[in-house]
């Protein structure tokens, strides 16, 4: 029985490992992280043109309503910069990462491919109602910001992904490359090297992006968020799916392979998308539209870190029996503060901890839920804002609200019945250690 759990665990541990291993994965996962400084500056800009500088708010009162408008095209300039854009940034992310995970050193050509080929499938052309009528009028020539920002996200994924794919195989022909020498610039020739290529990649899809305008009836961003972006999004952001994943992922670091592996390819492309049209409404004061996003994740399934164990080290502080369980606490507190969890995971440890890995995982379930809940009843804010994942518990929950107080003291409350949560299983997870320290004690004396 022993020998067949372990095989049926090594095959999860196996697949794991695959998944977080596979290429294209791993690329969407670095280029997330690599575009987070932009949404993080985003986020703040947010917040500070929609409550610091808002004419109608409490800073009316001290500076005129003309002048904070006035000093708010400062952040609409920013956000324009960031989120207007972030398909694009996402795009070349994209395109650089995989490059590096594919060992192919001339970054600049499929960088600038992925992008020519983006802004080919992107119509040029937007339905806008001119003030004082009341039809939309069709306006050439210009890129709608709906394709640039969080809506055509999933476009530049595969856009990017796809672009740089076909580029790196066709570069790598002996045939498609033109060879010029004498006393020329290395840069001119690696651009007549990868020439034909980067026509061809370029032609493919203007081709692809005609084929599905004539037969379809609709440009590729619109057939890609119909038949993929929006049924994805409602598995994986719909509140049964999210916790899957998310308890998933935690299940997994349980087993000592990070959380990110899992929930990062899966997830963060929709919470981001999530988070970036939650910022666009508010700042627009707008209804917001969606309750799970990326900054709901971190603000309430991180606190102290992945599983929230910041409640796990409250828990041995205060009810903790064992001098070595506060030792390594102690040292994990101050990383803990800043959401950073590893130290307790592979100290205490957590991973491979049967009794802890329960906990670790039922913990960010209770979280979310009432986090989700309380939102959708009214009782918090939405999370509008994307705060750095390495914002404190508490701060985090009135900062990603808006500045809602109410967030803050919900996470006070999740926290403390988190650590309950905890409590039983320290209790019995110290118990085996205790037996396990007088075992080895009598097989030593014997």
């Amino acid at each position: 029985m022993a020998s067949s759990n372990k095989k049926v665990l090594d095959g999860f541990i196996n697949v794991a490992q695959r998944l977080g291993g596979q290429i294209h994965l791993r690329s969407l996962r670095d280029a997330f992280a690599s575009i987070m400084p932009f949404m993080i500056l985003a986020g703040f800009i947010t917040l500070i043109n929609s409550v610091i500088l808002d004419p109608s708010g409490f800073m009316s009162h001290v500076v005129s309503s003309e002048s904070l408008a006035h000093w708010q095209s400062i952040g609409i300039s920013i956000s324009n910069g960031t989120l207007g854009v972030i398909t694009l940034l996402v795009t070349i992310a994209v395109s650089y990462h995989l490059c590096l995970n594919r060992n192919y050193t001339n970054f600049i050509a499929p960088i600038l491919v992925s992008f020519s080929s983006i802004i080919v499938v992107t119509p040029f052309v937007a339905d806008m109602v001119p003030t004082g009528a009341k039809k939309a009028v069709e306006i050439a020539n210009i890129i709608p910001v709906s394709y640039t920002g969080a809506a055509g996200l999933f476009v530049g994924i595969i856009v990017g992904l796809l672009a740089t794919d076909v580029f790196i195989k066709l570069s790598k022909n002996k045939r498609m490359q033109i060879n010029i020498s004498g006393n020329i610039p290395p840069a001119v020739i690696r651009s007549f090297n990868v020439l034909i290529p980067i026509m061809l990649v370029v032609v493919i899809f203007g081709i692809l992006s005609f084929v599905v305008q004539t037969f379809a009836n609709m440009d590729v961003n619109t057939l890609i968020s119909t038949i993929i972006t929006k049924p994805l999004s409602y598995v994986t952001t719909s509140l049964p799916g999210f916790l899957l994943i998310t308890s998933i992922a935690n299940l997994f670091f349980g087993l000592g392979i990070h959380q990110a592996v899992i929930s990062g390819p899966l997830l963060d492309p929709f919470l981001l998308q999530n988070m970036q049209e939650n910022m666009l409404a508010y700042a627009h004061h707008q209804a917001i539209p969606h309750i799970i996003n990326m900054a709901f994740k971190d603000t309430f399934a991180v606190m102290g870190g992945s599983g929230n164990t910041i409640s796990l080290l409250i828990a041995i502080f205060i009810f903790g029996r064992r001098k070595d369980y506060k030792d390594i606490s102690k040292l994990s507190a101050a990383p803990s503060i800043f959401n950073i969890s590893e130290p307790i995971i592979f100290g205490l440890p957590i991973v491979f901890n049967p009794m802890l890995i329960i906990p670790f995982v039922i913990a960010p379930i209770f979280s979310l839920t009432t986090a989700y809940y309380a939102t959708a009843a009214g009782w918090i804010n939405h999370v509008v804002v994307q705060t750095p994942w390495t914002t404190p518990p508490i701060l985090s929950g009135f900062l990603a609200t808006g500045g809602d107080w109410r967030a803050a003291a919900l996470q006070v409350v999740i926290i403390v019945i988190t650590i309950f949560i905890y409590l039983p299983f320290l209790r019995l997870d110290e118990r085996v250690a205790f037996a396990s320290e007088k075992e080895n004690k009598v097989e030593q004396e014997n």
